[in-house]
């Protein structure tokens, strides 16, 4: 094992020692460590959106060590170990790449990856909990974001049939659930509205799928650039002198507009 590694994971395991431990990581449990291991991975991915490269080896480290923290739990458990968890991960890659590890050839990227996603089922198959007559959109993480979760959920349906065959229906449908979000609207019934905009964002992300946009992504960048041109107007704003509720809507409009054109540039 490499020193480093094997340094962290001593360093992990007297912090868990009853005798010389630290009572705050004493305490810790695969449960309580959740938040902890959400928030980490997300600073992972903000340190690669900033593009910061000294910040994303440190937040690697502090995921890295959420690994090391639950591998040491459930060792004391008596469950597995941090070896254990590499070797099951070593194990999957190699099995997913037969195209790299065991002489498989595929013609295209199509091939390649119906044949992941059939190793996928098998290795769900495999597991002792399956069942012969289990869904085939078990196993699809509950506490996904909703925009992956349905996007893997969608996936998994495509890849036994269920899908369109091509963009214009999916536009259709889109248009579709738009109108019927407006007559629920009309309608004034809270709950109609709130499962018609659910049908919309789920028809949206299926449009994503079939464009080849990731949804999460697509959203996270539009957002991103929200804030980029809403801060624009406050700074239009502040340089006024006046607040932004003395603003009517078509003036704060048109800085929108003046936004857009200067944050190209």
């Amino acid at each position: 094992m490499l020193k480093n590694t094997q340094k962290l994971l001593e360093i992990m395991a007297q912090l868990r020692d009853p005798e010389r431990g630290c009572a705050w990581d004493l305490k810790q449990s695969f449960t309580s460590l959740i938040p902890y291991l959400i928030e980490e991975s997300y600073e992972v991915i903000d340190a690669i959106e900033r593009n910061d490269l000294d910040d994303l080896r440190l937040e690697l480290g502090d995921l890295l060590l959420q690994v090391v923290f639950h591998s040491q739990i459930a060792e004391e458990q008596g469950l597995f170990n941090f070896e254990q968890v590499a070797e099951g991960i070593s194990d999957k890659l190699i099995r997913r790449h037969p195209h790299v590890f065991a002489g498989a050839v595929f013609a295209t990227d199509e091939e390649r990856h119906q044949a992941w996603e059939q190793i996928k089922a098998d290795e769900r198959q495999a597991k002792p909990t399956s069942s012969v007559n289990e869904s085939v959109l078990t196993g699809v993480a509950k506490n996904l974001p909703a925009l992956i979760e349905c996007e893997k959920i969608q996936d998994r349906a495509a890849q036994h049939g269920f899908d369109w065959p091509d963009v214009p229906p999916v536009i259709e449908k889109v248009l579709e659930e738009l109108e019927e979000v407006k007559e629920a609207w009309l309608s004034g019934n809270q709950e109609h509205i709130q499962e018609e905009i659910g049908d919309l964002l789920l028809v949206t992300v299926n449009l994503a799928r079939h464009l080849k946009v990731n949804p999460e992504l697509a959203l996270k960048q539009s957002t991103k650039k929200f804030m980029c041109r809403f801060q624009y107007i406050e700074q239009q704003v502040a340089a006024s002198g006046r607040q932004l509720t003395d603003y009517q809507l078509f003036e704060l409009d048109h800085f929108w507009l003046q936004a857009k054109q200067a944050l190209k540039k």
